[in-house]
């Protein structure tokens, strides 16, 4: 059976604010995005020219389970769409320690679970790893860039805490 990544009832309404969060109470519930409560926000998205944007839930929405198995996929949190771009975002509340990697591993997986669903045909794709408790910026190094976006058919990988729509 097909899952459809882009339309389905975890897709929120789309949005031009110029300021947003995406929150996961990481409660077994889905992510949000929200406009009002900015202490809940795991990641801001800079929207400065007001696109249309629309925040869909992957984890804990979509029923991804592994072949064979009643165990769950290890998925992302949502994905951000708009014009001819995808951005996945992954959102941690952790320390730094171990968090980047599982993140990254939650993206690489979801991409591949997409791939198999569906094409992804956006021109810009790109996919954050965000923890709030490790807001700025976070070096990856070039040869996990390059190995990133080679393994995922073109996905550019991103650590920090701030999405900027450009």
């Amino acid at each position: 059976m097909s899952l459809d990544f882009f339309n389905n009832d975890c897709k929120e309404n789309s949005k031009r604010n110029e300021i947003f969060g995406l929150c996961d109470k990481e409660n077994g519930e889905k992510a949000y995005s929200d406009n009002s409560n900015p202490d809940d926000w795991v990641a801001t998205v800079k929207n400065n020219n007001c696109k249309e944007i629309t925040f869909t839930p992957i984890d804990n929405c979509l029923e991804l389970l592994k072949p064979d198995s009643k165990d769950k996929e290890s998925t992302c949190d949502g994905m951000l769409t708009f014009e001819n771009s995808i951005y996945l975002v992954e959102l941690k509340v952790q320390r730094p320690g171990g968090w980047l990697q599982d993140a990254i591993q939650q993206l690489k997986n979801t991409i591949t679970l997409i791939n198999k669903n569906q094409e992804i045909n956006f021109k810009y794709k790109k996919a954050f790893a965000c923890n709030r408790k490790h807001p700025y910026f976070t070096t990856i190094d070039n040869e996990l860039s390059k190995r990133f976006f080679e393994e995922t058919g073109g996905f550019r990988i991103d650590a920090q805490a701030e999405i900027v729509i450009k």
